[in-house]
């Protein structure tokens, strides 16, 4: 291997384009979303001025977000015949693998679907941002048995998914709950995901295979996965009184990880998880059932009180929290990272649009290790 060559693994330092989206600056524990610190927009925005801001650059005004709210309402419903082919799914399917499906199957009904010009992709986005919020409160009924509720025009997005998943009025902490989720998950730079969709973007394929390709990169445990596996530890440690022990039998003498802390960027607070921290704490208090957000406070203190933690700089990330969220609201545990999916639309939509509009093909190399000018060998003789 020539000295030259020097290779990124995981694309590590790798800087692939410029973006306006947002800005990742792991080392303050610091995220900026199109100029605005993530901790304002997590308080005072609506998920639907969020995207207006990844969309347009600029947040709306009321006559503006209330449009831009209208029109993901009414393109949110999905067709007959997509619905139909979900309700056909194995009950047991993984959700995000019926996601996945699901959304390849919109792109067959979309008016829009092979037209890559500006106007067809926003006009994509905004159909596809409120269609994956209705596939993904709908599977949790479908496997129930239940029949899929269709979303209401007259709704904003947190409304309508706690409406279409339990068929009831949303109760305003919950919508608020999942508003703040939406909102601090919308969007973080050039993350796994979203540069996979914007890699299936760059060879000129449409918005719908690139969805498809960030759903199922956003599929794996070490990225979108990682929140349903920190419920399932929280689950497994069960109480407590049993955080200290096994965390001293896991972690300090098992030499296992504690899931959701840690970040491959973050090398302080992860500004999203002190975010989550409170709205879980809040939600969990006035559901009577604590439990859940102490185990996670408790094992959180003690990791960040150990040396092996402080020294490589180990801190709870949005997964850890956003865990307690989700579960406090009611929600299986493998649903998790379908909301994490209904709440990065925005995010992916805005990147694809962003590289459209200034596309180069991705073309990567690679550093060559194997043999070279083998003779061969005749099928007969090889043994």
């Amino acid at each position: 291997m020539s000295e030259e060559v020097v290779i990124h693994k995981g694309l590590d330092n790798v800087i692939i384009d410029e973006s306006r989206l947002s800005l990742v600056n792991g080392a303050e524990g610091k995220l900026i979303y199109a100029g605005y610190k993530i901790e304002d927009l997590a308080e005072h925005a609506l998920y639907e001025e969020v995207v207006y801001l990844l969309w347009n650059n600029r947040l709306p005004t009321s006559t503006e977000l209330e449009s831009l709210r209208a029109e993901i309402a009414a393109g949110a419903e999905v067709p007959a015949s997509v619905m139909a082919m979900v309700q056909q799914f194995p009950k047991e399917s993984d959700p995000m693998a019926v996601l996945r499906t699901a959304v390849s199957a919109l792109a067959l009904y979309d008016p829009d679907a092979n037209d890559s010009s500006p106007e067809a992709n926003r006009r994509k986005a905004a159909r596809m941002t409120g269609q994956v919020t209705t596939l993904t409160a709908a599977w949790p009924r479908i496997r129930k048995g239940l029949a899929p509720v269709a979303p209401r025009k007259d709704f904003n997005l947190a409304q309508n998914f706690m409406y279409m998943l339990n068929e009831t009025e949303p109760e305003v902490n919950a919508v608020n709950a999942v508003n703040a989720f939406m909102v601090l998950l919308t969007e973080h730079g050039m993350n796994a995901s979203t540069f996979v969709g914007r890699a299936t973007t760059s060879t000129k394929s449409d918005m719908h295979s690139a969805i498809v390709s960030a759903v199922g990169t956003l599929k794996g445990p070490l990225h979108g996965g990682a929140n349903t596996e920190a419920m399932r530890m929280f689950l497994e440690i069960g109480e407590v009184a049993n955080v200290a022990p096994w965390f001293d039998q896991k972690v300090k003498k098992g030499g296992g990880k504690i899931m959701g802390i840690g970040h491959r960027v973050y090398k302080a607070y992860d500004p999203r998880a002190a975010v989550l921290r409170d709205r879980a704490e809040k939600l969990a208090r006035a559901s009577g059932n604590g439990k859940w957000f102490d185990i996670a406070d408790s094992l959180a203190n003690l990791a960040l009180a150990d040396e092996y933690f402080i020294e490589r700089k180990l801190y709870p990330n949005v997964d850890y929290y956003s865990a307690i969220v989700l579960y406090t609201l009611g929600l299986e545990v493998d649903m998790f990272t379908p909301l994490f999916a209904m709440s990065r639309m925005a995010g992916w939509t805005a990147h694809i649009m962003e590289q459209t509009a200034n596309n180069r093909l991705m073309r990567p190399d690679v550093v060559y290790t194997g043999a070279v000018d083998l003779p061969w060998v005749a099928l007969a003789d090889r043994k």
